[in-house]
């Protein structure tokens, strides 16, 4: 039987530090055996055992392959590497920590497929492997860690299906798979897991159609990210789902560039905690409802561009009091610009461009007094550019050609 003891630890950390290239000498001058283990930088220890539980080295421009040496932390429940340039395959020895709740190596170069030992590391709450290079397939044997609440695959190279045996994940609360190369349909049963509080499926080949009761069994989603893929056919009948208004927490609805049709569902206007709306690059019609400020008032993102929404925007736009980005430029809204937008006092991003609107831009716009960018172009407004926009002393970008403005900057 091998007996491990802060000593074991202390071992281990030195063959950590003999293993890596470390340009600040941070470990060189601060790891030595003259203090104790305990009062190195990036470590804690237990006050129960006196044992390592806690290696915490981000942001420290370290570089190497991670030594399986590791592995001989037995008391290890944090390990944070994240943003350095850690390379190579995770070491199977990294299997063995079985008592670790968090695993934070986000940020580096690892590579090699997802190990299935992660399976075995039951007790962990956090993982994430965001952006590496990691290949393969996500392993079923992640559904064995059953207390997971946070697993963030984001920006890797990983394939193929999500398994449906990720619905196992009971307690998991936020899944980030976004910016992979996953392909195929989403596992109906994972929109069973009624924990779930953010599902980002951004920017992958996926594929199929999302069933008609995707939102009864997510009363806790608050963020709903499925831009960019390849969804075709019925979402459902290509539209928006009318019962995506039963998500009742929903603070971020991202479908942008997914070919959807239809008008905006009204239940939609139901969702009070929305916060952002991303339905951009689809083909999306109907009208902006006048009730929209009423029914969103904690809104802050309303971006609509690259569709086919018609009618005038609501002249009681500016009751949109939190909105800080609205942009509803390549659309064919039609009439005048609202005086009422002058009262969007923290409207960081204006964006009206190739539309049908006519008329003068309205003095008003100079209480924009948190504008950054204006965007204009290819309208028929016509009159004077007001100069109370030229008093918008936040203001970088412009974009006013291809109207028939006068007036001189």
């Amino acid at each position: 039987m091998i007996v491990r003891n802060l000593t074991t630890d202390q071992h281990a950390l030195l063959e950590f530090k003999h293993r890596i290239i470390d340009p600040h000498n941070i470990l060189a001058n601060n790891w030595t055996t003259t203090t104790s283990v305990c009062n190195w930088v990036g470590v804690s220890c237990a006050s129960k055992h006196r044992r390592v539980n806690s290696l915490n080295l981000p942001n420290m421009n370290l570089t190497g392959t991670v030594p399986p040496h590791l592995g001989n932390l037995s008391f290890l429940v944090s390990l944070n590497l994240s943003h350095n340039n850690f390379h190579g395959h995770l070491p199977t020895e990294l299997g063995q920590l079985s008592r670790l709740k968090l695993i934070e190596l986000s940020f580096n170069f690892l590579s090699g497929e997802i190990p299935s030992w992660f399976g075995g590391l039951n007790k962990v709450l956090y993982l994430s492997l965001w952006s590496n290079n990691l290949t393969g397939t996500i392993p079923q044997s992640l559904a064995k860690m059953s207390n997971l609440e946070i697993l963030d695959l984001r920006q890797n190279l990983v394939q193929g299906h999500i398994p449906p045996e990720i619905s196992n994940l009971i307690n998991l609360r936020i899944l980030r798979l976004a910016f992979n190369q996953l392909s195929g349909s989403v596992p109906s049963i994972i929109y069973n897991i009624s924990s779930l509080q953010m599902i980002s499926l951004t920017s992958n080949s996926l594929s199929g159609s999302l069933p008609e009761d995707i939102c009864r069994h997510l009363p806790n989603l608050e963020a709903l990210y499925l831009a960019s893929n390849e969804f075709s056919g019925q979402i459902p009948s290509s539209e928006i789902p009318w019962e995506v208004g039963n998500l009742l927490s929903l603070e971020i609805f991202s479908v942008g560039n997914m070919r959807l049709v239809g008008p905006i569902p009204a239940s939609i206007f139901n969702l009070t905690s929305l916060k952002a709306i991303y339905l951009n690059s689809n083909n999306l019609s109907g009208s902006i409802p006048d009730n929209i400020c009423y029914s969103l008032s904690k809104l802050e993102v309303l971006h609509i561009s690259y569709n086919e929404f018609s009618d005038r925007i609501p002249s009681n736009i500016g009751d949109c009091s939190n909105l800080q980005n609205l942009s509803l430029s390549f659309n064919r809204f039609s009439g005048f610009i609202p005086r009422s937008i002058g009262n969007l006092t923290k409207l960081e991003e204006i964006y009206l461009g190739d539309n049908d609107i006519e008329g003068e831009i309205p003095w008003e716009i100079g209480n924009l007094i948190s504008l950054e960018q204006l965007g204009a172009s290819s309208m028929r407004l016509s009159e004077l550019i007001p100069h109370s926009i030229f008093n918008i002393s936040s203001l970088k970008v412009i974009s006013l050609e291809n109207n028939r403005l006068s007036g001189l900057f």
